[in-house]
């Protein structure tokens, strides 16, 4: 990796979690890498009153807190947070854009940035359409000298139409290739190796279609509630803050074809083949396909947790789903017939996410698996988090007489590369907005055909007030009723743990 041109960052709501938590601290282990230009500056833009030292003190305090880079090099975080700057803006008010014009001028004179802006939003969706609009009457969305970029945090739309009157209002302010859409699931190390795993492996590729695969499991779930967020997370739910984008980019990871060279434009337009051939849900189906749940009081080692009614900012009454497993097709040429299965939740027995290819049983068993169905000894596991790694699990006899079949495991885990650290998801991808790569960053086209699929299922719950929304106690793996998506498919679910190594083992964490 090589150092970024010069450039400044400038970030709307600074004074947020997302700044102190993510944002800095990984700037700063860029910077621990030698990977950020001497002419880089941070300007923090809020309606926090605070002036430069007061931001400075408290980004330092937030890498300390935040960053494993931190350590005791007090000493260069220091000379980090000496080109934070801060500037005290009322966003929602155009009129004020002159100032913030006037001290990017300054800065950039200054540091010698060369004209070269990002313009991160990590302020609510409300504003998305407000601060591009206010950057274009000053010109700050245009250089004569150097380019403009803009990062935009999910929430992208609420649904289908919000998605394309968003899209439809940044392209009418920045061109397609300035706009970074960030997922930052697809910024995370083991996202990006499934790519690798498949394209770069003579071992997989041919296999990897429905001619060898039975089908497709994507889990992603946390065994926290929606802690203090319980009045964004009810307007919201898991369809929209995991499905339509975590969970859809995976899919296209593992579904997608292998793109003509490995550039921005080549892997994107894949993915939007992807979502261009997923089958459109069929509303009448859609209680069939899609089980949504809602995690009710339990106890769980020893505590009482609350269900989700009863946290801080929820409707007693609420339908928001804190579970959701759904069952879809891709309908193309490689993926026929094959089902794919996703599942996310909050307050499940664990925080994982992982990847499990099901290959299809041998055409004829001549062998015995005692206690095992042939049809799940089979399996590629790619752990995106924690524990990274890949399993993969195939037959061994057993030693002695006879021909008896053990179910065996392979593992590898990203932990056994001492020497290789893995970098935090925001890391790479502010790194290579700096670029100027957009490769994982999610293209206008693909963000509103994935909302385009999940219309239906939103349609569904609005319309039709008789689909239910099933409870489950807290630290379980969700309403039973999800197990009926994938009757028929031998062991069900895969219940995964959080240390990789145990598989097999229904881990109550």
């Amino acid at each position: 990796m090589e150092r970024t041109a010069a450039c400044m960052l400038v970030i709307f709501g600074a004074s947020g979690d997302l700044t102190k938590r993510k944002l800095i601290p990984e700037l700063f282990a860029l910077q621990m890498q030698n990977l950020l230009p001497d002419n880089f500056v941070v300007l923090g833009i809020g309606r926090t009153g605070m002036d430069d030292s007061g931001f400075r003190n408290a980004m330092a305090d937030a890498i300390n807190r935040f960053s494993p880079r931190a350590g005791n090099k007090n000493g260069e975080v220091t000379s980090f947070t000496e080109r934070l700057f801060y500037l005290t803006l009322e966003t929602k008010d155009p009129a004020q854009y002159h100032i913030l014009k006037d001290k990017i001028d300054l800065l950039d004179q200054q540091y010698h940035t060369a004209g070269n802006i990002i313009f991160y939003l990590a302020t609510p969706p409300n504003m998305y359409n407000i601060i591009p609009k206010a950057l274009k009457k000053q010109n700050l969305h245009r250089s004569a000298t150097g380019w403009r970029r803009i990062i935009v945090e999910k929430p992208f739309g609420l649904d289908y139409d919000s998605a394309k009157k968003l899209n439809k209002e940044l392209r009418s302010v920045f061109d397609e290739d300035q706009i970074y859409r960030i997922d930052h699931y697809l910024g995370k190390e083991t996202a990006q190796n499934i790519l690798v795993t498949r394209f770069s492996n003579g071992i997989f590729e041919p296999l990897w279609n429905r001619n060898y695969i039975d089908h497709i499991e994507i889990t992603s779930v946390e065994s926290i509630g929606v802690e203090n967020r319980g009045g964004y997370y009810d307007q919201s739910g898991a369809l929209r803050d995991m499905v339509q984008n975590h969970l859809l980019q995976l899919t296209a990871l593992v579904a997608m074809e292998p793109p003509s060279s490995f550039d921005s434009d080549s892997i994107r337009n894949e993915t939007l083949k992807v979502f261009q051939s997923l089958r459109p849900l069929n509303e009448k189906d859609i209680e069939k396909s899609v089980i949504r749940g809602q995690y009710t009081e339990s106890v769980i080692r020893g505590e009482l947790v609350k269900g989700y009614r009863s946290e801080k900012g929820v409707d007693a009454n609420s339908r928001t789903e804190t579970f959701l497993a759904m069952k879809f097709f891709i309908d193309n040429w490689r993926w026929g017939g094959v089902p794919f299965y996703i599942r996310t939740g909050k307050r499940l027995p664990t925080r994982v996410t992982e990847i499990v290819v099901h290959f299809k049983k041998t055409p004829h068993t001549l062998f015995s698996l005692p206690g095992i169905d042939e049809s799940v000894q089979n399996q590629l596991i790619i752990r995106i988090q924690p524990d990274e790694g890949i399993v993969l699990k195939f037959g061994m006899k057993i030693p002695g007489s006879g021909f008896k079949v053990k179910n065996v495991a392979m593992d590898f885990h990203y932990s056994d590369l001492s020497d290789a650290a893995i970098p935090d998801a925001y890391e790479r991808l502010l790194y290579d907005c700096m670029q100027g790569d957009s490769t994982l960053y999610i293209r206008g086209d693909a963000l509103e055909a994935a909302w385009k699929f999940v219309k239906p299922v939103q349609d569904a719950w609005a319309h039709n007030p008789d689909i239910k929304v099933y409870g489950y106690p807290a630290g379980t793996w969700g309403p039973e009723h999800a197990d009926s998506l994938i009757e028929g498919k031998a062991g069900g679910w895969r219940y995964p743990c959080k240390n990789l190594s145990n598989d097999g083992l229904y881990c109550e964490l």
